[in-house]
């Protein structure tokens, strides 16, 4: 079985610990270990009685919920199966453009969904060591083509770290096509999160990408949705496969939305953990944390990541994800979720173990 270029592959992991894929403790997948939240349980065991209809094809009541949370009209909201699916026509439009430039290290996904359709990719680098929540000063100054577009996620994955929204606003006006992922944005509070979404309705450009399975953990579902001008989510309609989002996956994210217990739960959880887990790592030799904003943090490492991942599997049946995927990190780095404090405990212990033998 090739190595797997996604994290939360357990099959795979499985086979390297020689147990089972539910007996592994899984930090190469940046999942909310608090979920799923009961909200979404009750929808889906209530949602089962519609199996045998087939969902709305407008996903009217799904979009009004989405709608009614960021405060937007209907029309710029399309849910879709997974942020994936949406991606792919993000990407499609943007290999229309002269040029796409790609803020990187990037999800191995953009590079797939661009080089599917055939796109001129542009990479620019992020300076890994830069703190100050902002792109490459040289990217910021980059002339870009009148017809050239922009795609990058924030928070960043993987290095988590968050791009200001004042940072971000002039990219509007210098690209004709600005894609966002902002699959983590959700783990921050309200207050602090940098979301372009108060843009979309004077920006026809712009397109956002929002994932419910990460902070919510139902990345079995697959549900996420874009926010963008109505006339270019309707265009993504016409183009793509009916009903993508089944009912279960619709039930459960009206639910969801609307569960504020979840979301403090989370955002209480969140911060002291994650800084606890940075601390840890920090205090271990050869390892040095990267400061981040979401629910993962992106570790260097002195030693082989691949050796470090394959012996905390077999001794101790732990899942960190590699970052063999992203060219500009190769094998000095690892990068872990945010999980429970006994979880996170285990693992700083395992890698403890693994450096001291």
């Amino acid at each position: 079985m090739n190595r797997p270029t996604h994290g939360g592959n357990l099959a795979w992991a499985a086979r390297i610990a020689g147990c089972p894929g539910s007996l592994i403790t899984d930090f190469s997948a940046s999942i909310n270990p608090l979920g799923p939240p009961s909200s979404a349980i009750a929808a889906i065991q209530e949602g089962l009685t519609q199996l045998s209809a087939y969902p709305d094809p407008s996903y009217f009541q799904l979009r009004s919920a989405l709608a009614q949370w960021h405060e937007l009209p209907p029309d710029s909201i399309l849910p879709g199966n997974g942020s994936a699916e949406l991606l792919t026509w993000a990407c499609w439009e943007l290999a229309q453009k002269d040029v796409t430039y790609l803020v990187t290290p990037a999800f191995g996904d953009y590079w797939r969904a661009l080089k599917t359709f055939s796109a001129k990719i542009q990479a620019w680098q992020l300076n890994l060591e830069s703190e100050k929540g902002e792109i490459d000063s040289q990217f910021s100054s980059l002339t870009s083509p009148s017809g050239a577009g922009l795609l990058l996620n924030n928070p960043h994955n993987p290095t988590g770290k968050l791009f200001l929204r004042d940072r971000l606003m002039p990219y509007l006006e210098r690209f004709s096509l600005v894609v966002v992922d902002e699959a983590f944005m959700d783990f921050l509070p309200p207050e602090e999160q940098q979301s372009l979404i108060g843009a979309v309705q004077d920006y026809s450009n712009l397109v956002i990408l929002r994932s419910l399975t990460k902070f919510y953990s139902l990345p079995g579902l697959r549900l996420g949705y874009a926010i963008a001008h109505p006339d270019r989510l309707r265009r993504w309609q016409q183009w793509r496969d009916p009903w993508p989002v089944n009912v279960l996956a619709a039930a459960a994210a009206e639910a969801v939305v609307q569960d504020t217990e979840f979301q403090k739960q989370t955002w209480d959880w969140l911060l002291p953990t994650r800084d606890k887990l940075y601390r840890g790592l920090s205090s271990l030799p050869g390892l040095s944390p990267l400061e981040g904003a979401a629910n993962f943090l992106l570790v260097r490492t002195a030693r082989s990541s691949i050796e470090l991942q394959e012996k905390l599997l077999k001794e101790h049946r732990l899942l960190i994800r590699d970052c063999l995927s992203f060219p500009e990190l190769g094998d000095r780095y690892f990068r872990i979720a945010v999980r429970t404090q006994p979880e996170n405990e285990r693992l700083l212990r395992g890698i403890s173990s693994i450096r001291d033998s």
